[in-house]
């Protein structure tokens, strides 16, 4: 199991772009389906997209058009691409390991995102 460490959240007006980064460590990152989370103040954690180790991508209905899931298996990162933030978007943004369908890692201490109306 890899180490997991998210970077790039910060503050931002609505409208505004962000990238958040995934840091892996180990040699399980380039064999293994990765995933992007978030948790807002009040609500469970979701998955917010997706990534086979091949790039194939989901993702889930607020942020389809906005945002990009991507990753770089020789440097074992991770990223999203944020535009068109809203205020919606606040919260806590997670990276972990996903095998069938679920994520089964170690959580991180996440990046926080926030965006002013």
């Amino acid at each position: 199991q890899d180490q997991l460490v998210e970077s790039g959240g910060g503050l931002v007006q609505s409208g505004g772009s962000l990238r958040l980064s995934c840091a892996a460590s180990g040699n399980a990152f380039q064999i293994t389906t990765m995933g992007w989370y978030r948790q807002a103040p009040g609500k469970e954690r979701e998955l917010v997209a997706s990534i086979t180790t091949f790039g194939a991508a989901e993702y889930a209905g607020a942020v389809k058009g906005r945002f990009t899931i991507s990753r770089d298996n020789t440097k074992k990162l991770m990223y999203l691409q944020m535009n068109a933030l809203k205020p919606e978007d606040t919260a806590i943004y997670y990276c972990n390991f996903r095998r069938n369908g679920v994520a089964f890692g170690s959580w991180g201490q996440g990046t926080q995102v926030t965006v002013s109306s």
